[in-house]
């Protein structure tokens, strides 16, 4: 077992850093100093760092833009307006993986440590690379995130991210929302529910009503898959993304730097509704004299905690009872599952003996597979049959 690495030896290791000369520049915000990791005695801090990360955290170290520790050492001017990505001099760098390595010796040391990486890559064979078996545990699945919801296009994003783990023997990941998207109730309204970075498409109109039904849908399609799934918070709330909050309110640099053309990410971080029934909505103490850092919206009076612990047919219910049977059942998780034969747009597969999960991206109602019966639903059958265009069904059978 390594020995505690205490906050004064790690003080120490950032002392030599100080006292030698390395460049900080901002990928995304001049306020977010960034450094190339790619340099010895740099990389050697930040390992330290990283175990005593791992000392004190509870579970799991998420790595933020886990793809840019590693630059072009030439350190060339990026492009304007451009965003770090995949084959550019501060993305994707072939030593970053040296790094993580170096990471996974550190967490393999301590038990039940894992590491999580956001890694926004269009090449799914070096996006794999990072989750071979000497480096991070897993990673964000984006392009699942970004998929529309077609079924067509889902069951090829699904393949695609299963085939692209296999080989290195990583679990997959399922992820529907973050902290930099526009949330998935408001994206699945739209005529258009893909998602782009470069174009949130803030203001777009959307059908709320049919966002949160085939949200719905979606929460119960990620959590029956082969793989990890993550929720974002607040989705389980079935929240929106907030769009017309006050230009005086916004905190996003996105919103600056853009000479307030880009509305940026304030709408998927508005404070979370936990009771009440007004701002600020349970989020700060009793007799807090200061506001949220971001308004939240009057309606959200029925989306708090509390209120939709009391109601049966809520999202927080479904999200519950969804939760519930995953640890339950021991097909789900990790592991094998098969597509089903089903109409055109729906997809239906099992997961080990006798579990199935049915989602209706159709035009018809969908037959559901022979079964005992019916776990969970998010939206109700009708003469047993799941309706055009709503959510998902899991049946025992």
């Amino acid at each position: 077992m390594r020995q505690p690495l205490t906050v004064a030896k790690l003080r120490n290791r950032i002392d030599v850093l100080r006292r030698s000369t390395y460049r900080l520049f901002g990928n995304y915000a001049s306020a977010w100093s960034d450094m190339n990791l790619g340099q010895y005695l740099l990389n050697t801090v930040v390992q330290a760092g990283g175990a005593w990360v791992l000392q004190i955290v509870l579970c799991t170290a998420r790595i933020d833009s886990a793809a840019l520790l590693v630059k072009n050492s030439h350190l060339p001017d990026m492009v304007l307006g451009g965003r770090p990505g995949a084959g550019d001099a501060y993305a994707d760098h072939d030593g970053v993986h040296d790094i993580y390595r170096a990471w996974r010796r550190v967490a393999e040391e301590y038990p039940d440590r894992a590491l999580i990486g956001e890694i926004w890559l269009p090449d799914t064979e070096r996006f794999a690379r990072y989750l071979r078996g000497d480096e991070l545990h897993v990673a964000f699945n984006f392009d699942f995130l970004c998929c529309p919801w077609d079924a067509e296009r889902l069951r090829a994003r699904v393949d695609a991210t299963l085939a692209a783990h296999q080989p290195v023997g990583a679990p997959a990941t399922w992820v529907l929302s973050n902290h930099d998207v526009v949330r998935h109730v408001t994206r699945y309204g739209r005529a258009d529910t893909s998602f782009d970075m470069g174009d949130r498409r803030i203001g777009e109109p959307t059908d709320l009503a049919l966002g949160e039904r085939r949200a719905r849908a979606a929460a119960l399609l990620t959590l029956r898959l082969p793989g990890g799934a993550y929720s974002y918070q607040g989705e389980e709330l079935g929240l929106a993304e907030v769009e017309d909050l006050p230009d005086a309110a916004r905190q996003d640099p996105i919103w600056q730097r853009s000479g307030h053309t880009d509305f940026g990410r304030d709408g998927c971080r508005v404070p979370l509704p936990w009771s009440g029934g007004h701002q600020p909505f349970g989020f700060s103490p009793d007799g807090a004299t200061g506001e949220p850092w971001l308004p939240q919206p009057a309606s959200w009076a029925d989306r708090t905690v509390q209120a939709e612990a009391a109601r049966r047919d809520s999202m927080l219910a479904l999200y519950r009872e969804a939760l519930h049977i995953r640890r339950g059942r021991r097909e789900l998780g990790d592991g094998p599952m098969t597509w089903l034969p089903s109409a055109p747009g729906v997809l239906a597969f099992s997961r080990g003996e006798g579990f199935a999960c049915v989602v209706n991206l159709g035009r018809g109602p969908a037959d559901l597979p022979s079964h005992k019966e019916v776990l969970v639903v998010s939206h109700q059958l009708v003469e047993g049959k799941l309706p055009a265009g709503h959510g998902g069904v899991a049946g025992d059978g």
